[in-house]
C-alpha cells in the first residue's frame, strides 16, 4: 500500500505522524511523508521518504510564526492565525498533495488540515486524519473545551445541550478557517471546510492513551478510534548522556524543556529565571525553540540543546514542560511528577490533565522564571505525585500506539474496497 502522510508542524504535530509513517514502513508498506523543509533532515534520518510542499517554511519562519500564535490568548484566534500563517503557501500545498494522490493508496493528515479531505475525495483516495488531543472529539456525554453544562439539567437535557454546543463550536470554527482560505480552495477548485470537528474524514486516530485521556462512558462516533500514544524519538547520543552524568553527578535533577515554545528575549527570561532559582539546587534547561542562553550560569545550572525526551528524562526527578502533547506524553512515559506552564493551544488542556491525573501541578507562564523554585518545593512535598506518575508511566510501557495506528489504517482501508498488501 502507498501512504502519503502530511502534517505541517509544529514539531509536536510531526513527531506522532512520523512515528506512524516508520511503523507502516516496518509493515511493509511504501510510505512518503510530505511536509515543510525545516524537518526534512529529521524525517530521512528516521529512513522515510520526504517530499516538500512547498519551498518555504524552514525553522526560523516556523520560529517566527509561533512567536506570533503565543501572542493571542483565545483559541479561536489561534486556529484563525495558523490559517493566516499558511495562507500565502496554500496554493503550492494544496497543488503539491494533489499532485501526489496519483501514487496514493492512502492519505494520512494531521486533523488541522481538513480541506486534505476533499483533495483525497476527488482522486477516490481513502483518507484519514491523526488528532493529538482527545478534547476535540465530539461526544453528547460533555461539552467542547471550556464550555459550559450544567448538572442540574440531568443527563438527557445535559447531552441535548452538549450535541447543540458542538453544532455551535463547528459551525463557528468551520466559518474561522472558510474566512481565511476560501479564496484559495475556490481557486483551487475545492469545497469550503465543513464539519470540522465531527467529519473531519470517516477514520480519525486520536493518538493520546485511551487508559488515561478518554472520558469514561463517554458515547463516541465509530469514526474515533483511540490507538495510543504515538511517539517518535530522535537518536539517542551517549556523549550527551556522559555530559549529564558529569553535571548532575549521577543524580536525578529537575529537567525544563519548552519544546517549540518561542520568547521575544530569551535571554532577559533566563535572568529572572537565574535571579530567583536556587544557587545551590541543580536543574537541566533544554534551550528548545526560545533558544535559551548558557549566560553565566554558574555550575548548577545546565543548558542544553537538541535531544531526545526519552534520553534527557532519564535524568529527571521532574519534567517542566510547557503541555504540548507530544512532551506531555514524554513526561508520562518517564514516570515522574510534572510542572505544566500553558503557553497556548491545547496546553492549559493538557494542563488541566496532568493534575486530574493526579501527575502533577500547573504554574503561569508569565511568573515561572519567579516561582518555579517554590513550585518544585511544593512538588517534592506532594509525594503522592510522585507515585502515580510512577504507575502512570508502568501503564504506558504496555502500550503501541503505532502499531494500532497501523492496525486501524489497514482494516479502514479495507473497507473501502482496497486490499492493504504490502510491497
Amino acid at each position: 500500500m502507498r501512504v502519503t502522510l502530511t502534517s505541517l508542524g509544529s514539531t509536536g504535530d510531526i513527531y506522532p505522524v512520523l512515528a506512524v509513517a516508520v511503523a507502516l514502513q516496518k509493515a511493509g508498506h511504501l510510505v512518503r511523508f510530505a511536509t515543510l523543509p525545516a524537518y526534512e533532515a529529521e524525517i530521512e534520518e528516521a529512513g522515510i521518504s520526504f517530499y516538500p510542499l512547498c519551498p518555504q517554511g524552514n525553522h526560523a519562519e516556523l520560529s517566527h510564526w509561533m512567536g506570533r500564535l503565543q501572542k493571542i490568548r483565545t483559541p479561536l484566534y489561534q486556529l484563525r492565525e495558523i490559517y493566516r500563517c499558511a495562507q500565502t503557501q496554500l496554493p503550492e500545498i494544496l497543488a503539491s498533495i494533489n499532485g501526489l494522490m496519483a501514487e496514493t493508496d492512502l492519505l494520512v493528515s494531521s486533523y488541522l488540515f481538513p480541506f486534505n479531505r476533499s483533495i483525497a475525495d476527488r482522486h477516490g483516495v481513502p483518507f484519514a486524519t491523526l488528532a493529538f488531543a482527545p478534547h476535540i472529539i465530539p461526544s453528547p456525554d460533555y461539552p467542547p473545551e471550556n464550555m459550559p453544562s450544567p448538572r442540574w439539567l440531568g443527563r438527557w437535557l445535559r447531552r441535548v445541550w452538549n450535541r447543540q454546543l458542538w453544532s455551535l463550536a463547528e459551525v463557528v470554527v468551520d466559518w474561522v478557517i472558510n474566512g481565511r482560505i476560501h479564496a484559495e480552495l475556490r481557486r483551487a477548485h475545492l469545497p469550503p471546510v465543513r464539519h470540522f470537528f465531527s467529519q473531519a474524514a470517516d477514520c480519525v486516530l486520536v493518538t493520546v492513551s485511551e487508559a488515561l485521556l478518554r472520558a469514561p462512558g463517554a458515547e463516541l462516533d465509530a469514526r474515533f478510534q483511540f490507538v495510543g500514544y504515538c511517539r517518535w524519538q530522535s537518536l539517542e547520543s551517549p556523549a550527551i548522556d556522559a555530559e549529564l552524568d558529569a553535571f548532575t553527578g549521577g543524580a536525578r535533577v529537575p529537567v525544563l524543556t519548552f519544546g517549540s515554545m518561542v520568547y521575544e528575549d530569551p535571554g532577559l527570561c533566563m535572568q529572572r529565571f537565574v535571579g530567583a532559582w536556587p544557587s545551590q539546587r541543580k536543574i537541566i534547561v533544554q534551550s528548545g525553540w526560545a533558544q535559551f542562553p548558557q549566560l553565566d550560569l554558574g555550575e548548577h545550572i545546565k543548558v542544553i540543546g537538541k535531544v531526545s525526551h526519552d534520553q534527557l528524562f532519564r535524568h529527571a526527578s521532574a519534567v517542566i514542560h510547557h503541555g504540548g502533547a507530544g512532551t506531555t506524553a514524554s513526561a508520562f512515559y518517564a514516570g515522574v511528577p510534572q510542572i505544566v506552564v500553558p503557553h497556548i493551544g491545547d496546553q492549559a488542556f493538557f494542563g488541566h490533565e496532568v493534575k486530574r491525573l493526579g501527575c502533577g501541578i500547573t504554574l503561569g507562564q508569565k511568573v515561572w522564571p519567579e516561582q518555579l523554585g517554590r513550585a518544585l518545593t511544593r512538588l517534592e512535598g506532594l509525594t503522592e505525585l510522585a507515585r502515580r506518575a510512577g504507575e502512570v508511566g508502568a501503564l504506558l510501557q504496555a502500550e503501541n500506539g503505532p502499531a494500532a495506528a497501523v492496525a486501524a489504517l489497514e482494516q479502514f482501508v479495507t473497507q473501502h474496497g482496497l486490499r492493504p498488501v504490502a510491497r
